[in-house]
């Protein structure tokens, strides 16, 4: 199983989108460096994320429920990774009044092989609990979601809520 490495003040930031948006779906991107477990000598395989940029969610048929980045402003956060010497790590997005795992659509929607899609509940405006996932797979075929752990760096790095 992967992890995903962040620090305390982006995961905050990332929930605090989803609260900020809420009843709406927040979205995101993660940037950072892969670091496969056998370079990390076994001790930690997965993302180490180093910034987040918000989005915008352009869906305006059910912003509630489900989430799109436009491709212009996708191409932007990825100049800016490259910028940054850094990739796309994954995504994120809030899910208002429902679980932090993935639905159908989050699952059909995916393409991102090898990034994270991380999901933060938002319930009654107040985010509570953060899950992220795995996108496996060598091809789109064979895409499957692995549940990560979240691990935080710096200070205050209890995770709430799970």
């Amino acid at each position: 199983m992967s992890s995903l490495r962040l620090s305390r003040s982006i995961y905050d930031a990332m929930r605090a989108h989803g609260e900020q948006t809420y009843p709406h779906e927040c979205c995101g991107a993660l940037l950072g460096r892969f670091v496969p477990a056998e370079a990390a000598c076994n001790e930690f395989g997965g993302w180490i994320v180093e910034a987040n940029v918000r989005a915008g969610n352009t869906r305006t048929d059910s912003a509630h429920n489900r989430y799109q980045i436009a491709p212009i402003e996708l191409v932007k956060i990825e100049r800016e990774a490259r910028s940054r010497g850094l990739d796309i790590a994954g995504f994120y997005h809030s899910h208002p009044d429902h679980p932090a795992q993935w639905s159908p659509t989050d699952f059909e929607e995916a393409h991102w092989l090898g990034c994270c899609y991380v999901i933060t509940a938002v319930a009654n405006g107040k985010a509570t609990v953060t899950n992220s996932f795995f996108l496996a797979g060598l091809r789109e075929e064979e895409k499957r979601f692995e549940q990560q752990t979240i691990e935080l760096t710096g200070p205050g790095t209890e995770l709430p809520g799970g």
